[in-house]
């Protein structure tokens, strides 16, 4: 017989002997309990068996009560034939009505539930990227009660960096799930535009100020928080910035744990007032703990005591993320968490120095002849002068001549190899280069047009002191020969 069938089969039965076992036990007392006692205690056997969202066990639990207390406590007592006292036989028949519309109450709220929660996770990213900027691990555990609109996220970005965001939509229940999906596809948007954590999270406000607005009613409240990381493993750095949310734990290659003293930041919805970034220097290996405050709240314990005892089991856990999310889990997890639980390890990478080149580019078009020279050099030194040639050259040669016609200086190349060319060239203007589609007796203005058709992708980046223009490149994977002969 199949597994599921016979949990099914034992399932209603044991529905169907809990108010006769009940019975069984009041017996007894069968002379001085009123009716109304026994009915309520049946009622909550009902009630209890529906709480298990099995729609047929509660029916069945209902008739069950029914007939339990008709036989063993109205006047007929000694057989089912005979009904003397009307009374009784109306209250049998209200606690078969009740328990009819409790366990029909229960199936609402278990479709209900099952739809918010299959909802939920059609939202949220099955598998995280592996980036070369870090390498992730996630958990999702889900409320006893109603699915809230905890999300997080990993999103590689140009350069190789990589985006770490954790939010939680205020409230709980399908409306919550359906907005955690427009937040998190609104994060995924404006991490295209490649823009500051700070400034991200401005836009996102916006955009929560904009569905509360448009909700459907006064009761449907919109609020949600947010924190919102890229690391650069190129400069090894860490900029944050947050939305009300709790501030990320950190635990240094020696081990060491720590809770980040991050600006907190209003809660997204509000409107009117700034959010902070700030940037932290972080050694390779250092391991990054992003959660939601379901991890940390619980019934019996405050927020300062589950921030102390994360802080605590930081400094215990390993140096793997599996391993890191399933230590926090145990250690810090409530027993039965009132609120859904996102967490977010990523232990950080840095790039590799043999991969980057960079060069000073004077400000003046002499300039460009020699630094093309320096830099087919380096990519002989790559082992990608057939591969790349034509494409770095022509990219190379509009990038850095915009640069130096429209920019202003100083003007900087880098070189980045690793599963792509990456080619970025910045300068102090905050000017953004402009795609056109120049008419066939036009001049000029086909340069970012070329750029865009040979580069995979091309975008630029804004940042204090100016301005980056990057392109990518497909390239053929890195060589391990040098590799295996050092080690030899």
């Amino acid at each position: 017989m199949p597994r599921d069938l016979v949990k099914g089969l034992t399932a209603l039965l044991a529905a169907a002997a809990a108010p006769l076992a009940v019975c069984a036990l009041l017996l007894p007392a069968r002379g001085t309990m009123s009716e109304t006692n026994v009915v309520l205690i049946l009622m909550l056997v009902v009630a209890a068996v529906a709480s298990f969202r099995n729609r047929g066990a509660a029916v069945l639990t209902a008739l069950s009560a029914a007939a339990s207390y008709v036989f063993f406590f109205t006047t007929p007592y000694a057989s089912f034939t005979r009904f003397n006292n009307v009374d009784d036989i109306i209250t049998a028949g209200l606690l078969l009505v009740v328990g009819l519309a409790v366990s029909q109450l229960a199936r609402r709220y278990s479709r209900e539930r099952t739809i918010a929660t299959t909802l939920q996770r059609s939202l949220l990213p099955h598998e995280l990227p592996d980036t070369s900027a870090v390498r992730a691990a996630h958990r999702y555990v889900p409320a006893e009660a109603e699915v809230g609109g905890d999300w997080f996220d990993v999103i590689p970005l140009p350069g190789f960096r990589t985006a770490l965001v954790v939010g939680d939509v205020v409230g709980h229940g399908l409306h919550s799930a359906v907005t955690m999906g427009r937040l998190r596809t609104a994060v995924l948007n404006f991490s295209t535009l490649d823009i500051p954590p700070d400034e991200l999270l401005a836009r996102l406000d916006e955009v929560v100020i904009q569905m509360d607005a448009e909700a459907a009613c006064e009761d449907e409240i919109v609020a949600a928080t947010c924190l919102y990381a890229i690391y650069d493993p190129v400069s090894r750095s860490c900029t944050m910035a947050r939305a009300g949310h709790f501030p990320p734990g950190i635990v240094y290659p020696d081990g060491r744990g720590e809770i980040l003293d991050l600006p907190a930041g209003p809660p997204l919805g509000i409107g009117g007032l700034l959010f902070e970034a700030v940037e932290r220097p972080l050694p390779e290996g250092t391991q990054l703990v992003l959660y939601t405050d379901g991890l940390i709240e619980g019934r019996h314990r405050d927020v300062g005591a589950g921030l102390k005892l994360l802080r605590d089991t930081l400094s215990s856990a390993g140096a793997d993320p599996e391993e890191m999310c399933e230590t926090i889990l145990k250690a810090v997890l409530p027993a039965r968490p009132v609120d859904d639980v996102a967490l977010l390890v990523a232990r950080t990478r840095a790039f590799p120095r043999d991969r980057i080149a960079e060069w000073d580019i004077p400000t003046s078009p002499e300039a460009v002849p020699a630094v093309r020279a320096e830099v087919y050099a380096k990519l002989a030194d790559w082992n990608l002068e057939d591969e790349t040639t034509f494409t770095t050259k022509l990219i190379l040669s509009e990038l850095v001549t915009n640069a130096i016609r429209y920019g202003t200086p100083p003007v900087h190349l880098r070189l980045l190899r690793e599963t792509n060319l990456v080619m970025e060239v910045s300068d102090g203007s905050s000017t953004t280069p402009h795609l056109r589609y120049a008419a066939a007796t036009d001049e000029g203005g086909r340069g970012i047009f070329l750029v865009a058709q040979f580069a995979e992708r091309w975008g630029t980046r804004f940042t204090p002191a100016g301005k980056t223009v990057w392109a990518e490149q497909a390239a053929p994977p890195v060589s391990v020969a040098p590799i295996l002969a050092s080690v030899a």
